[in-house]
């Protein structure tokens, strides 16, 4: 018997964002930047543990879309082509602030070494093939990689059309499976949007475990007797954890998280917001106009008041000393609950966004990689993935949690309100309309299946939540609204089409072309009973 176990769990997840159409569109970048900022980066980070055999474990969400990113050709030649990019526009970099601007050198040095090794690890050590390198370390029991929905799905605003929700389900099963070589045995659900009967879904597609917000836990039928700090057993058999709020405040927090510190990288600070746009375009689209280049030279500082030039090796130092304090904090708090809780071993559940690891908080990966040293060490605290946790302890209390999310409230208002809610009357109509054709084309062959699985694939895409999520902040509203509305109108217009019997082939080709995720889906996922 061990005191307890951190269930660290990290959630990797882009909207599929794919334009052949174009030879440069801004919004690929949110995967460029979160290969060389995050998952090159973490990737580094579990193949030196695992080199030096420093015995670590945690869990892994890569969701469909973003596996489906990283294994297309077209995106990975876009990625070396703008990696290759940003090394020339680094060294450049060293360069100019040797001359002109010594106070940020240091930090220009940083990157240009930063990039050199994400570039040489990426060719060298992966081949471009990040998957291959995921599945590695899963095989060697360093990671469990575990689904989410389909497209990052929210489950709860998508129940009236349970057809969606098996399809949402179904699909990510299968994506993964085809993607990352095995099935997967847990699921993150998107935004962890959970209501009652939804385990029922994920039952019947072999899924063993998902990811709560603890007030899922806290409001369960009956109360948890163990709180977050026990799974739970739903009435479909299926475990469910509860996220540590403690663990949350530490690292998410603006207030007292280790991200605001005043040594780290400041993230809203890019190099595009202080240079000449005539200096950077030799070395970016010189169409695509200002855009960030991932070159931040100033520290966070303080809240008001000018920013100070970045010391990389202090933010090392920050990084490290942060991670001894969180496996501190670990370790005295599950000291506590085993006074607690007699023979049971407790556990923190700990998930985060992966890129908060490396993209927002440029120190993440240090952090981590301190935090796992360190954590192999302790002899009071195991970092365990939670499907290891579930084979060791499977005597859990069976409980009905309450609908819940990890969002802004701890509901659905982020993905239903004033800026998106006229998404859903249409995606909901969508939906009847593709079980319609499901159920009618059944046994489908040809150009008949080839409509009813690319209308599969656009009622998918409307139904990401990364639409209703962008519209809700106001970040690229338009980007978000156009997809939506062009997901949409694919639906539709291919299902007349299917039923007028007059399908315009070369259309349906552009859209295949495009997009070209789950090439095997089956649209039978959508029958009115699956």
């Amino acid at each position: 018997m061990i005191p307890g176990h951190v269930l660290l769990v990290l959630h990797a997840h882009l909207p599929f964002v794919r334009h052949p159409e174009h030879p440069d569109f801004l919004e690929e970048d949110w995967l460029f930047e979160a290969i060389s900022e995050v998952y090159v980066p973490l990737l580094g980070v579990f193949d030196r543990l695992s080199a030096e055999r420093v015995p670590f474990q945690l869990g892994l969400t890569i969701s469909p879309t973003l596996a489906s990113m990283l294994a297309d050709p077209l995106l990975r030649a876009r990625y070396a082509a703008r990696l290759d990019a940003a090394c020339t526009l680094a060294e450049a970099e060293v360069a100019r602030t040797g001359s002109t601007a010594p106070a940020y050198a240091e930090a220009a040095r940083h990157h240009r070494d930063r990039l050199r090794a994400v570039r040489e690890r990426y060719h060298g050590a992966y081949g471009g093939d990040l998957l291959a390198a995921f599945r590695r370390l899963e095989a060697e029991g360093h990671l469990e990689l575990y689904t989410c929905t389909a497209t990052h799905g929210f489950l709860p605003v998508l129940r009236s059309e349970p057809s969606s929700v098996n399809a949402q389900v179904a699909v990510a099963v299968e994506a993964h499976r085809a993607l990352l070589g095995r099935a997967p045995r847990g699921i993150w659900l998107a935004e962890c949007g959970y209501y009652p009967g939804v385990d029922a879904v994920l039952a019947r597609h072999g899924l063993r475990a998902f990811f709560l917000d603890a007030h899922g836990l806290w409001r369960g039928t009956p109360a948890p007797v163990f709180g977050v700090h026990q799974p739970v057993l739903t009435p479909a058999g299926v475990a469910a954890f509860g996220r540590d709020p403690a663990c949350s405040e530490q690292v998410w927090s603006a207030e007292v998280g280790y991200p605001a510190d005043p040594d780290y990288l400041e993230f809203h600070l890019d190099l595009a917001h202080h240079v000449d746009a005539a200096w950077l375009r030799p070395y970016l689209n010189p169409d695509s106009g200002r855009r960030l280049t991932g070159l931040r030279y100033h520290r966070v500082t303080g809240r008001t008041g000018p920013k100070a030039p970045y010391r990389p090796g202090q933010a090392r130092a920050k990084a490290q000393s942060h991670a001894a304090h969180f496996l501190a904090e670990r370790e005295r708090q599950l000291a506590a609950l085993g006074t607690l809780m007699g023979p049971r071993e407790p556990l923190v559940l700990a998930p985060y966004d992966a890129e908060l690891f490396g993209h927002w908080w440029a120190e993440g990966p240090v952090f981590l990689e301190a935090l796992l040293r360190e954590a192999a060490r302790s002899p009071t605290v195991r970092f365990t993935g939670p499907l290891a946790y579930l084979e060791r302890f499977p005597d859990l209390q069976v409980l009905r949690p309450a609908e819940s999310s990890w969002g802004a409230r701890g509901d659905a208002s982020t993905w239903i309100g004033p800026a998106n809610d006229w998404m859903y009357r249409h995606l909901h109509e969508a939906a009847r309309r593709m079980m319609a054709a499901a159920d009618g084309h059944a046994g489908a062959a040809g150009l008949e299946r080839r409509v009813l699985q690319q209308s599969a694939r656009e009622l998918l895409l409307a139904q990401s939540s990364d639409w209703a999520f962008i519209l809700h902040t106001g970040a690229a509203p338009e980007y978000a609204a156009g997809r939506a509305r062009e997901h949409l109108g694919a639906v539709f217009g291919l299902l007349d089409q299917l039923d007028s019997g007059q399908v315009d082939a070369a259309w349906l080709a552009g859209l295949e072309a495009r997009n070209n995720l789950f090439p095997g889906v089956d649209p039978g996922v959508y029958r009115s009973a699956p």
